[in-house]
Formats: structure tokens, sequence, C-alpha cells
């Protein structure tokens, strides 16, 4: 359009729009004022006109005409030359306008003592999407005015302290303002929006002006509360809970950000703490602005408790001891905890009747990143305390699991602690250190987070509401019998309180339970393992009365028995049944290999034997002492006819024998001083050729166990040429593993024989290479093998957190009924890339033929199996062609 066409259109415009009714025009103002900006720029009194549009509307007209001027040249030049004018003061009529619009709100405040908000209702809109707009305009300013901010940098800065005027003076008249619960509708609503208009400025205002910020969100909650009765249903609750607790983080990591640099060599003390104790008030005033609110508005915070929770847990993600947390100096977090993190207790406190709040925090689908993980645990310590203290259906609420049809909705407290629990391994592991309970006359000491969680769980325990404790029984079962050690530690520790604590018949009942569970545990596995523990922990807190009763109910006369008393330690016994239940089980095992060596000694019989062996080494190991000459000849007797069974390749190859050599090697150290010596040399000559096939862990632990009882032993020169050169092989062999834990039992067990032993002239000799010799040098020094900085080792615990913080896989029963077929997991030769397949295949073709084996000791074939065993043979024979053709 040429220049005369688009003057005649404005005019012909500026014609229509003063025909308008004032409600049109407000309504088509945002429409068609940038259309008569555009136009209005291309006439030769186009300043004139933008003025006088701009005396009516400023903050619609001016970053209008500066975002228009962006995209034209002349406009742009134009639009400085207005600008810089002293005719045309643009911002000076901008804040002249402002200045009125104060000058009227302080009228207004002057002749009235209470306003009723219906006689000034279009007032406070008007005025705050103005203060609004001239906020944006400020805070846009670098963007808007491109690289001639400077220009306009003191006008600007006017603009916003008249803008800042206004607010503050229309924030002082809406104080006045007095609302009864029979107040309009209309009044209700128009007092709402003001607070959600206050609400949208302060996101503005944010970054621009602490204290103004501070004060505006101070009288967004003053104004909430003050006229709660008839504003609560109507409020934007979770917006205003979002817009609090992201000021809240925002200004939590400035305050983390100053501590950082505070630690810095180059940082200015003086000033960069001042900002640091301003910025931390700021996180309190925040705070504690979040704690009115949620106290006042606390049944309409349904939606808003994940936000909450989030908070939480974003906050102690970033503190110290988290592994994720900003490193600051001691004396800073002692601040930040004492004026800001203690505000977040009654925050817990006020939410803790709340199911939704519930609900988020034990959401049965949460699935938190690591760095959130640690401080879910401690959100769930924090419940647990404040639990103790409230009555039986806040217990409930937090402590049964809910369940919507057949979707789980939420977990129990507990539960869920041990879930968290178990996610914390780079915590546990390092470990980092919280802060712990003073006692009397003691200085305070820091614990490790082990410690932390298991002694409040064992306050919340001591405080559980009787009705509860079946939900307890079952969640302190399920995580004994978790596959993490660690888990299964903390359960049992539970447990053992809660015995202790707890009356006698209860202990009493506990221990009978967990007996029962172990006679009918499915074969050897970890859950079986965890019971026996507990088991043997359990019955040290026994009373006498209920030792007999189960003395009676497990009698150790019964051969059916002894898969438990040997996990029962014979020291918890009082003196009369130490000595009758020795006796008895030695009997009773006695017989059992007696009977497994008169028999055809077939694998499928060797468990029972092997359950008669461990007892004997329990007895052993705990009540050896009640053991007469008689009963020690017995079992040496016994033992050298067992041994005379074994052989290399069956111990190599099969599950049930390995475990068979172990407990007999144990037995063997045991009896070490009553042994002929040449039986002793026969063991140890056969332990070097066994270790080279790297057997399972567990015999090389037998090994080292049998090797620490030979200190004990005297060894006469005329064998010592026989029994050292194989101390010294077992001892490179057992030192070159790639198992750290293998390594380091070595040198303990090396270290115990080198202490104990009367031939200090041969320990020389055990170390036959300069390899050997470094490394048994580096362990008596306590020398670490690697020099890692402390942050390296956060990093380096953080990164290994990142790929096994999942919880465990679940062991379903019939996976735990054939662990007792498998052998451990062997390492891979580098002569055969495949050698482990063919030997983990190999060994589940062996355990299903034993399975078979007791299927027909117990119940006739049936007719078809004869056939199949057959065409098991004839692929057998096929097999062993194919291997000799590939060893040809």
């Amino acid at each position: 359009m040429s220049q005369e066409g688009a003057v005649a259109a404005s005019a012909v415009a500026l014609e229509e729009l003063s025909r308008w009714p004032q409600e049109v025009c407000r309504r088509e103002l945002p429409s068609v004022l940038p259309r008569l900006v555009i136009s209005l720029a291309h006439s030769e009194s186009w300043i004139e006109h933008i003025r006088n549009l701009m005396e009516l509307c400023p903050s619609t007209v001016l970053p209008f005409c500066i975002e228009v001027g962006s995209g034209d040249s002349a406009m742009l030049r134009s639009s400085w030359y207005i600008l810089n004018q002293p005719y045309f003061p643009y911002f000076q009529t901008m804040v002249q306008v402002l200045g009125g619009l104060t000058g009227c709100v302080q009228h207004v405040c002057a002749t009235q003592e209470s306003i009723i908000l219906e006689n000034i209702h279009s007032l406070p809109s008007s005025i705050l999407h103005v203060i609004k707009s001239t906020f944006v305009h400020c805070k846009n300013s670098e963007s808007v005015y491109s690289g001639r901010l400077h220009l306009v940098s003191d006008l600007l800065q006017a603009l916003f302290k008249e803008a800042y005027s206004l607010q503050k003076q229309l924030m002082e008249l809406l104080d006045m303002v007095c609302m009864d619960p029979s107040v309009d509708e209309n009044d209700v609503l128009n007092m709402v929006g003001v607070i959600h208009s206050l609400l949208d400025i302060c996101s503005v205002i944010s970054s621009m002006d602490q204290a103004f910020h501070a004060n505006t969100w101070k009288f967004i909650i003053k104004q909430s509360l003050k006229h709660q009765l008839v504003i609560k249903s109507q409020l934007k609750h979770k917006d205003i809970i979002t817009s609090l607790c992201e000021d809240i983080l925002f200004s939590f990591h400035s305050c983390l950000q100053l501590a950082e640099q505070m630690m810095q060599p180059n940082a200015q003390d003086n000033a960069d703490y001042r900002l640091f104790q301003k910025t931390l008030k700021l996180c309190r005033f925040f705070a504690n602005s979040l704690l009115h609110y949620t106290k006042e508005f606390h049944t309409f915070l349904s939606d808003s408790c994940c936000i909450l929770h989030q908070l939480y847990l974003q906050i102690y993600s970033k503190f110290p001891p988290s592994l994720y947390a900003i490193r600051i100096s001691k004396a800073q977090q002692e601040e930040i905890a004492g004026a800001f993190l203690v505000m977040l207790d009654p925050l817990i406190s006020q939410l803790l009747t709340s199911q939704h709040f519930v609900k988020a925090v034990l959401d049965s689908q949460l699935d938190l990143p690591c760095e959130l993980q640690f401080p879910q645990c401690l959100l769930l310590v924090v419940v647990m305390d404040k639990l103790s203290s409230q009555p039986e259906d806040v217990q409930t609420l937090w402590c049964t699991e809910s369940q919507v049809s057949e979707a789980m909705t939420r977990v129990s407290l507990l539960k869920a602690i041990f879930y968290s629990f178990e996610q914390c391994s780079g915590e546990l592991s390092l470990p980092v250190h919280l802060q712990g309970v003073k006692s009397k006359g003691q200085a305070e000491v820091a614990v490790t987070l082990y410690h932390h969680v298991c002694v409040h769980l064992c306050v919340f325990i001591a405080s559980f509401h009787p009705l509860l404790f079946p939900e307890l029984d079952t969640v302190l079962l399920n995580a004994v019998l978790s596959a993490n050690m660690i888990t299964s530690l903390l359960a049992m520790d539970a447990w053992c309180f809660l015995a202790r604590y707890g009356t006698a018949e209860l202990c009493a009942h506990h221990v009978t339970l967990v007996a029962h569970l172990i006679k009918f545990c499915p074969g050897e596995c970890f859950q079986l393992t965890n019971l026996s523990i507990l088991l043997k922990r359990l019955f040290f807190f026994m009373a006498l009365p209920h030792q007999v009763e189960f003395f009676q109910k497990f009698s150790p006369k019964e051969a059916e028995n002894l898969p438990l008393w040997q996990y029962i330690s014979f020291h918890a016994l009082s003196a009369d049944l130490r000595k009758e239940a020795a006796c008895e089980v030695t009997r009773v095992c006695l017989a059992q290999c007696r009977k497994w060596l008169s028999s055809s000694q077939t694998l499928g019989e060797l468990e029972f034997l092997n359950t008669a062996l461990s007892a004997l080494l329990t007895i052993c190991n705990s009540a050896g002492e009640e053991l007469d000459v008689g009963q020690r000849t017995a079992i040496i007797e016994v033992w050298g006819q067992l041994w005379a069974f074994l052989n290399i390749k069956q111990v190599i190859g099969q599950p049930c024998v390995q475990q068979t050599f172990s407990l007999l090697l144990k037995l063997l150290g045991f009896f070490i001083q009553t042994v002929d010596l040449q039986l002793i040399s026969q063991v140890v000559t056969l332990l070097p050729t066994l270790l080279k096939f790297e057997p399972p862990d567990h015999i090389s632990l037998a090994v080292l166990d049998f090797l620490s009882s030979l200190g004990k032993l005297f060894i006469p020169q005329a064998i010592q040429d026989k029994i050292l050169p194989n101390l010294s092989c077992i001892l490179a062999l057992l030192l070159t593993s790639r198992s750290w834990l293998l390594e380091q039992h070595t040198l303990e067990a090396f270290t115990q024989f080198a202490e104990g032993t009367n031939h200090e002239e041969i320990v020389p000799q055990c170390l036959s290479s300069e390899e050997i010799k470094n490394k048994v040098v580096a362990f008596l020094e306590k020398t670490g093998f690697v020099d890692e900085t402390e942050a390296a080792k956060v990093d380096r615990v953080k990164q290994e957190k990142g790929v096994f913080w999942r919880p465990f896989a679940k062991v379903t029963v019939e996976e735990a009924k054939g662990s007792i077929l498998q052998p451990h997991a062997k390492r891979a030769r580098h002569e055969c890339p495949l050698e482990e397949e063919y030997r983990s295949a190999l060994q589940a073709a062996a355990g299903a033929l034993e399975a078979t084996e007791l299927l027909l000791q117990k119940a006739p074939a049936p007719g078809w199996l004869l056939m199949e065993m057959e065409a098991l043979q004839e692929r057998i024979e096929k097999m062993k062609h194919c291997v000799l053709q590939g060893e040809t």
C-alpha cells in the first residue's frame, strides 16, 4: 500500500473507532491497536498520533512500537528519534501515567477506612494488567532494545520504580478490603483474580528484585489467609504451591552456589557471606510461607502432594551428605540446616494425615532416579519417627497397603523403607554419615546410613500398634528373605530388637516360626542361609523354659531335626541343655554317616550325609568342649572312612561332593592336633591339584580355614619337605585368583598361620615369589593398592550406583529348588572360549540325573521312563563320538 493509501486508511480507521461504544473498544483493543500502529507508522504525522496513543495505553503501545521497529529500519530510526527527542518525552509520559494511577489509588486509600471490593471492582484488575505489562517490558528490555539498551536504561529504571510504587500502593489498598461470608460471588471472583494476577507478577519479577518478589509473595499469602473462608474453593492452589516450590528451589540452589563460591581461594569473604545470608533468609521466608499456606489450605492440596514430595527430595538430593550434593563447608551446612531445612520438618507433620501425600510417597509405581533414592529413604525415616506419636488410624494409613482391583496403588511404609534402603547402595558402601543423636554427657557422633535407619526403625517398632504386628511380621520376613545381603541384615537386626523388646513368649513364637521355615525350605538357597542366621541370633534371646520346649518340640534325638540343629549355636543353650544336645546330635550324626558308609554311597543320599557333617561341625565350633574322648575318636574314625571315598574328579564335577569335601576339610582343621600327620600330608598334597581346576569359592574358603589351622600344628622336620612346598603352592594359587575376596581371605589366612606357627623359619619359604612377598608385605603394612581421592571415590560410587541401583531379580521357588543341583559359575578358560557354556550344560544334565535318582527312591518309575532313558543314552553315545573326533 502507498503512503497516501495508508494515511487514508488510518484516517478511516480512526473515524470508525471514534464511533465505537466503550465495551467494544475494550474488547477489540488487542487486535485493532497493532494494525493501527502499523498504519500510522507510514503517515507524516505518525509521531503525534502514536504519542496520543501512548498517553492512553502506554504499556501496550510501547512494546509493539519497538517490535514493529525491529523489523523496519525506517521505523527503528524513528523510534530512537522519539526516545531521544526532548519535545516527546516518551518514557516520561509512561512514568507520568503510572504516577497518576498511583495517586488515584492513594486517594482511595486516604478517603476510606475499609473498602468494599464491589465499589472498586474495575480498578485492581486494570492496574495489575498495567503493572504486569510494565514489568514484562522491563524484563524483556535486553532483547527488545537489542544493543541500544544503554540509551534507555535510566528511563527503564524509572519506569520500573514507578510500577513498583504503584503495586505497593495497590497492595495497601487491597489490604483494606473487607469480605464477609455473605459477599457477592463476583467479589469473590475479583479477589481470586487479584491473587492470581499477583502470582503471575511474581513469576515476572522473581529474577529482577528479590525484596520486591518476597513482599509480593508475602501479600499473596496474607490475602489468601485473610479471605480464605470465602475464596478457598476458588483459588488455584496447585498453581500457588507450584510457584512457591519453584521459588524455594531457585533460592536454595542460589544459596548452595554461594556457599560453594565461599570455599574458593579467591572468594570475597565478607561480601559473599552477606549475600549468602541474605539468600538463606529468603529461603527461610519462602519455606515459612509454604508452611503457613499448607497449614491453612490442608484439605485443598490433593493435587499438590506430588509437588511437595518432589520438593523435599530435590532439596535433600543437593544437600550433604548426598552423593550428588555441592561441596560446601561444614559451617554453611549447619547454617542452612538450622535456618532452612528445619522448616521442612513441620511441613511433613502437616501432611501426615493426607491420604494423597501417603499415595505420593508410597506409590507402588514410583520410579525415582538414582539421585533421589537417598532423599526418599531419609523422608521415610522422618515419617516413621513422626508416626510414633500418632494415633492408630494414622499409623494404619501409612503401614498398610492399599489395593484397587488387581493394581496395587501404594505399598506400606515398612516395605517402602526396606526397598528404598536397598537402593542406597552407594551411600551404604562409601559410607555416608548423618547427624547422630546426642547422648547425655557425650558429644554428638556422626553415624552411617545403616546405623541411622536401623536405630530409627527399632524405635518405630517399639511404638508400633499391636493390631499392625501382622504387617510388621510379613514385611520383616520378606526383607530377611531378600537377595540383597544388607537389606536382609537390616531386617535381622530389627527382628532381634523385636525379640529383645517384646515378651519372651513372642520371641519363642518367632524362633518356632523360623525353625519351621528352615525345615521346609526347598534345598540350598540364599533364603535358607538368611533364615539360618536369623535363627542362630534369635535363639540367644530365648528364656530357659522356652529352650526346654524347643528341645522337646525339635528333639535332637531325631534325624529329621538335624537340618535345624546344624544352624543353632550351642553357646545359646544353658549348660545342661548344651551338653545333652551336643551328645544327642553327635550320636545321630555319626549314625547317619555310618548309614551312608554301609549303603550304596549314592549321590542322592549325599544330601543327608552333608547335613550330618554340618551339624557335627556346628558342635565342634560351639560345643566342642562337651565332646568326650570316645566321641572325638569316633568322629575322626568316620572322617577317615569318608575321606577315602573322595577323589578330585568327583569334587570337580559334583556339587554335592564339593559340599562334602568342604565340610570334611573344616572338620579336619578342628581335629588337626589329633589326626595322623601322614593323612595331613596327603590332604596338603591333594589341594594344589584341586585348586588348579578353579573350584567354587566355598571350597577355596574351606582350604583357607584349613591353612589357618596348620599354624597350630607342630610339623616334624622329617615331614616338612612334603608339607611346606605344597603350602607355598596353595598360597600362590589363591593369591593369583581374580577374586579380590579370595585374595583378601588368603592374606588373612596366611597371616594367621604365620602368627600361630612354632616354626617361624618356614614362613619365608612359603613366600616363593617376589609377587607373593610384595602382596603379603603390603597387607601387613596396610598399604592401599589404589590411591583414590575422596572426590574420585564418590564419582566412582555414583557410576556404580547408576548401574546396580535396581533391585535384584526375584528368585522363584523352582529356581531355589534347583540351586542345590547347580554349582557356582566357573571362570572361562582361555583355551576354550565356550568352556563355561559346556560346564553349565553338563552340570545341569548331571543335576537332572540326580533328581531322577531321588524320585526313583521315593516311588516306582512310570512305564515310559526306561524308553526315554535309552533315547538319552543314544544321544550321549553320539556326542562322545563327536568329542573323540574333535580330539583327533
